[in-house]
């Protein structure tokens, strides 16, 4: 196939959608009218011979031969930008539009206090934050990254694990006062317990209590189950019984009193935190740099 330049446009207009979710958002990034940008992404596919987006009134996503062409065109017109970049000395530059894919609470309890100071150190970044209970499809999306908890989904994302934190057992003194202190997992039978949603399986997060070698999986009576880490922490606190947290994030509440560990023989559990990106954004500074500032925050709430 000869060189022709506007297959690299087209190309170039493609990847901007994907990014963006929408051609009206691609085309305002791209400098584009919204008209242009489509027929730009129209010429493409009369050009490769193949449907890349189905388009209906309320979204757009890609075909298989669209993912496909995505996948194997993407590294090569970044690379493009990339040697622009570099040939004007700015390779590492952190500018541009980054939207993250992020656990809710990992956001709120570890991010939230540190962001403006991220933000001023990179004055030609913006930052979506969206909060999603499950990772789903990160370039359909239009996402750069998701920093989830668990293990990562099988696919073709390129998975960094952050960290990995403790999960813990507690409840409040009040609770503890009335009903008494669990001296072993069984004991969790005579308590009542709070369970949190999985959304990835529909279900209740399995309790699983871990001492060395020992792996012993519980499942309590709870009569109440939630699907937000804000309100888990509220009705543990206000004595409603007792739940499992992730120590990274719950440490002020441990500090202070309102919530005591219990169990705490049994808490050699961990949960890992990782860094999920679709491959070809896995050297994008802007990707990198606020990789490095979760693992940043981490630290700090870990200092």
């Amino acid at each position: 196939m000869p060189y022709d330049g506007r297959l690299i446009a087209g190309a170039t207009v493609l990847m901007a959608v994907v990014e963006a979710g929408s051609i009206a958002r691609a085309a305002a990034a791209l400098g584009l009218s919204p008209s242009g940008a489509s027929r730009a992404l129209q010429r493409l596919e009369a050009r490769i011979g193949v449907r890349l987006v189905d388009r209906t009134t309320r979204a757009l996503s890609l075909t298989d031969e669209g993912r496909r062409f995505y996948d194997q065109a993407g590294p090569l017109i970044e690379g493009i930008e990339e040697a622009a970049l570099d040939v004007a000395g700015a390779v590492s530059a952190v500018r541009g539009r980054l939207r993250v894919n992020i656990d809710a609470f990992f956001s709120r309890a570890v991010l939230a206090a540190r962001l403006p100071d991220f933000l001023a150190r990179h004055p030609d970044l913006g930052v979506e934050l969206v909060m999603r209970d499950r990772t789903g499809d990160l370039i359909a999306d239009g996402f750069d990254l998701a920093i989830r908890f668990g293990d990562p989904p099988a696919g073709r994302l390129v998975a960094r694990k952050l960290t990995e934190t403790r999960v813990l057992t507690v409840a409040a003194p009040s609770y503890l006062a009335v009903h008494g202190v669990p001296r072993h997992p069984a004991d969790l039978a005579h308590h009542a317990c709070i369970d949190f949603y999985d959304a990835a399986s529909g279900r209740p997060y399995p309790w699983e209590f871990r001492r060395g070698n020992e792996v012993l999986p519980v499942t309590p009576p709870a009569r109440l189950m939630v699907s937000d880490s804000g309100t888990m922490a509220g009705v543990c606190v206000a004595g409603a019984g007792i739940a499992q947290f992730l120590e990274l994030g719950t440490e002020d509440l441990i500090a202070s009193g309102q919530v005591v560990p219990v169990l705490t023989d049994w808490s050699d559990e961990l949960f890992p935190l990782y860094a999920l990106m679709p491959s070809r954004h896995q050297r994008a500074a802007r990707v990198r740099a606020f990789v490095d500032f979760v693992i940043e925050a981490i630290a700090a709430r870990r200092a």
